[in-house]
């Protein structure tokens, strides 16, 4: 029997429309704005698995952004809607961080699903964790360089990541599509990449396949009001459509473009592996009142790179929540933790650790705990103070004895003016210590130059 994929796989058409679900597998979506979507007869279905937005957590870990009982949700409607109407359904940057961890967890889900359902095809699982002898070889060879600030990359930082990434182009999925697999689950990867591939598998030019891209990745987020749901593009050969499946969303020109400009350092200019997106010519017109179409944009060739990401682990976490509606305390909050820091200090030396051991951080939420040092209201006097310290240390047992010697100086330490005799701090848990485990760091802000696009992303193929 013919796989209606790879039948398809060799019409270059002259517009394809592409659903993009949520802005993150898991996020959820409506049903009725799936279905409303597959009624468009769209060319392809596919959400963008993850970001570095939530931290190095996630990549250094291994575990996934989101549970896995949303992410089963999401990849059981995409998969159902996409065999049933003959389509490819791609998944970018599966799990959250598109570790190998992260892509198997996904995977499984995929394997479960089809058993539930008696669902059969093709699935591509591509592969974007790095052997850190490779890279290690590209730094020989000097095909590796910092971006931006970022220091020269050496083998030492190389070796002590948990976890190294390379974000992928589309090469990797137009490889998968052409080989007719139907289920594609990408490891980390550039968020427009499934789209791109799609609609350059298709014939069309990378400049409209790359804008399209760019405003599929968090689906609607490119419409208002802002909210997890699915987004139609059409994509032509000199523009694109975009349109929110919702009937309460619109696309507006305004929408679109700061979309356009989401996680971009330059507002017309958005570098990719192998060119630069140049959006300084584009026109954004409304065609209906939830209709947005965009022409102009360009697509300059560049040498090939592939951005790297990776997570060295830096220590073990204690964390404990605190508060206080003391206004005798508030207003000589500086001086107060000033002397619980050096009196925690005190106390750990005498378990025999010393300040090298442990970093003790206060954060003071209510007064410039969000902006720190950039606070600009520094004058205010707040009502309540929410107080956050956590103690990172070189073992979990190390962070642990010290957040407890700086809690206890928290809750029961004297100031001038003191009424309450008993604790200075509310505590809204128990445990009021709460242990986070390891904790990790982005390392990489580098590129590595591959020898062609697909070198550094090895594809599986599995008949499920």
């Amino acid at each position: 029997m013919a796989n209606p994929i790879y039948e398809r796989s060799r019409a270059k058409l002259d517009a394809v429309r592409m659903v993009s679900a949520s802005g993150i597998l898991g996020y959820g979506f409506p049903e009725s704005s799936f279905k409303a979507a597959l009624e468009r007869k769209p060319h392809m279905v596919g959400v963008d698995g993850g970001s570095s937005d939530p931290g190095p957590h996630y990549l250094g870990s291994g575990k996934t952004l989101n549970s896995r009982l949303a992410m089963k949700r999401d990849l059981s409607l995409l998969m159902r809607g996409a065999i049933a109407n003959g389509i490819p359904m791609m998944v970018g940057t599966s799990g959250g961080a598109g570790g190998e961890p992260h892509l198997q967890a996904c995977a499984d889900i995929v394997r479960e699903i089809a058993r539930e359902n008696d669902l059969r095809f093709k699935m591509a699982l591509i592969h974007s964790e790095q052997d850190k002898a490779f890279l290690k070889s590209r730094l020989k060879a000097g095909r590796v360089r910092a971006l931006g600030r970022a220091p020269a990359l050496t083998e030492a930082t190389i070796e002590k990541a948990e976890r190294i990434v390379g974000m992928m182009g589309p090469e990797p999925y137009r490889a998968v599509l052409d080989a007719g697999a139907q289920v594609i689950m990408g490891g980390r990867g550039t968020d427009p990449a499934p789209w791109v591939a799609l609609a350059t598998h298709y014939g069309l030019p990378a400049a409209p396949a790359w804008y399209a891209g760019k405003i599929l990745e968090c689906a609607c987020n490119a419409a208002i009001p802002k909210k997890h749901d699915c987004l139609l593009v059409t994509v032509g050969k000199d523009a694109i459509e975009a349109e929110p499946l919702n009937p309460e969303l619109r696309c507006t020109p305004l929408s679109v473009a700061v979309q356009a400009l989401h996680e971009n350092a330059s507002p017309i200019t958005r570098y990719e592996p192998g060119g630069v997106l140049d959006s300084s010519a584009c026109r954004i017109e409304s065609v209906s009142d939830r209709r947005v179409r965009v022409s102009g944009m360009r697509w300059t060739p560049a040498p090939y790179s592939i951005k790297l990401e990776a997570a060295q682990k830096v220590g073990y976490s204690t964390i404990t929540f605190a508060a206080t509606r003391d206004p005798g305390l508030i207003g000589q909050i500086d001086s107060f933790m000033a002397f619980v820091k050096e009196s925690t200090v005190t106390k750990v030396r005498a378990l025999g650790l010393s300040p090298e051991d442990y970093e003790l951080v206060i954060r003071l939420y209510g007064r410039d705990g969000v902006m720190g040092e950039w606070e600009p209201n520094k004058d205010a006097v707040p009502i309540e103070l929410a107080i956050i310290a956590e103690c990172v240390g070189k073992t979990q047992d190390i962070a642990t004895a010290a957040l407890s010697l700086a809690r206890v100086t928290l809750l029961h330490s004297d100031f001038p003016g003191r009424m309450c005799r008993e604790g200075n701090m509310a505590f809204p848990f128990s445990p009021s210590d709460i242990e986070r485990g390891a904790i990790y760091e982005f390392t990489m802000q580098h590129v590595v130059e591959p020898d062609d696009p697909l070198q550094m992303f090895p594809i599986e193929y599995e008949n499920v």
